[in-house]
């Protein structure tokens, strides 16, 4: 088929990129020029694993390009996806960029008698496709209702697996209002053999909401349990942890008496909190909608209320170790929210920087690729830190080392002079035994 993508950030690109590879003929538009000639010239814009290699097969074998022109694209097109940003403003969703691309689409569609199937890829509340889309596209149309279709097909695409995860699904989700639309959703993903969901529009938005809630959910859950674990004292939570998920519910017994080890268990790994572009802002914002419909959102309070204050555990275990976090020397490894990513955004280490700086300590901050995004984007008074690309050396002069982010090369931490020396492992990178002359602490767990 012949598809465009309105938006060219980690779900337009993405989506995009793979589309092409299945055989579609696409082109991604965005007003961005800078954007448009980096693409086109094979570097993406964004830091994602395979993405650059992906990108240049593509372009090579002329499945995709990128443009500023929408008309041009809207002119070649048999279906328009829309994967504009939608972020939230005081907990509500900023629909300003998803009614943008629409209107320009209805005013498209004004000036010609085609038929157009318009998918919202964007993440977006219940009744946003159904309402607010096709409210803004019929006004720019003149009322040309007969002219569109309106589909949603939400992603879940995880930063530094999204190739992975587009490329092999575990289910597709094709929300649809029309005959039409339906079909074209189906042709647009006859070449993955994944299970497909066919729902409307309402439903596919709220899959969504509901797959990121429930797992937002159990990260809290598992937080809270372990800082009381931790302040009990005498039980490390991943004992508890292993103790809980041996039930076959969680993880299911073969028949060879092996265990599935399902991915959902990574997730329940005591940490600092969730971050990144999706779960934050997707709990706030179907917390909102909730709200503005007179209902009490009391779980989903509850969720982000735990995952708010879970980075302060770094700092209150710390200040406990030390009686005074004042002067001392603290290296914290890892700025983004997650490894294979360069995404700071609600990442836990804007909170635990914020922390230490707070109590007057002297920061020193590595990470592999996400130092340059942490200082423009993060918030916080960077000025203030020592931003290194040599962690290794820094190591002897830290009284802590907090280890914020899961990235394999600070593996090599146990091999360095930390004898005397305190570490803090938040994300369980590593485990005590590795440290047998050091402090070693983790959350959810207290020496």
């Amino acid at each position: 088929m012949k598809l465009s993508v309105i938006g060219t950030g980690y779900v337009g690109l993405v989506s995009g990129v793979c589309l092409a590879s299945k055989g579609h003929d696409v082109i991604c538009v965005d007003v961005n020029e800078e954007k448009v000639s980096s693409i086109n010239n094979r570097n993406p814009p964004i830091h994602e694993e395979g993405l650059p290699e992906l990108l240049r097969s593509v372009v090579d074998t002329r499945k995709f390009r990128a443009t500023s022109n929408l008309t041009e694209a809207l002119d070649f097109c048999e279906a328009v996806i829309i994967a504009v940003g939608t972020p939230t403003t005081d907990g509500k969703l900023d629909l300003t960029y998803l009614v943008q691309a629409a209107r320009q689409i209805g005013a498209y569609l004004n000036s010609t008698n085609k038929f157009l199937s318009v998918i919202v890829k964007s993440t977006v509340l219940p009744t946003t496709t159904d309402v607010v889309v096709r409210q803004a596209i019929a006004e720019a149309s003149g009322g040309k209702t007969s002219q569109f279709g309106l589909g949603m097909n939400p992603e879940f695409l995880r930063e530094g697996n999204a190739i992975s995860d587009f490329n092999f699904p575990d289910r597709i989700v094709l929300g649809f209002e029309d005959f039409k639309t339906g079909e074209v959703l189906s042709r647009i993903y006859e070449p993955w053999n994944a299970d497909k969901v066919f729902v409307n529009t309402r439903t596919a938005e709220m899959i969504k909401y509901a797959n990121n809630c429930f797992l937002a959910l159990q990260i809290s859950a598992a937080n809270e349990l372990a800082n009381l674990a931790a302040k009990l004292g005498g039980i490390d939570f991943m004992d508890v942890f292993r103790g809980v998920t041996l039930d076959k519910r969680w993880n299911p017994i073969r028949n060879d008496g092996s265990r599935t080890e399902p991915e959902i268990l990574t997730y329940l790994v005591p940490g600092p909190g969730f971050g990144g572009s999706c779960f934050p802002k997707d709990v706030q914002a179907i917390r909102a909608q909730g709200h503005d419909n007179g209902l009490p959102m009391e779980i989903l309070d509850g969720i982000l209320s735990v995952n708010e204050r879970q980075p302060e555990q770094v700092t209150k275990i710390l200040e406990a170790h030390f009686g005074t976090l004042s002067g001392k020397n603290i290296l914290l490894l890892g700025l983004a929210f997650k490894p294979q990513t360069d995404d700071v955004r609600e990442s836990a280490s804007i909170r635990i920087s914020e922390e230490l700086l707070a109590y007057k300590t002297i920061l020193v901050a590595h990470d592999p690729i996400a130092t340059e995004n942490f200082i423009k984007l993060s918030g916080v008074q960077t000025s203030t830190i020592k931003f290194t690309q040599d962690w290794k050396t820094e190591v002897a002069n830290a009284d802590a080392i907090v280890i914020a982010t899961r990235w394999e090369e600070y593996k090599a931490l146990p091999g360095l002079k930390v004898a005397g020396k305190v570490v803090f492992d938040a994300r369980r990178l590593l485990s005590p035994k590795d440290f047998p002359s050091s402090t070693y602490f983790s959350i959810g767990r207290r020496v």
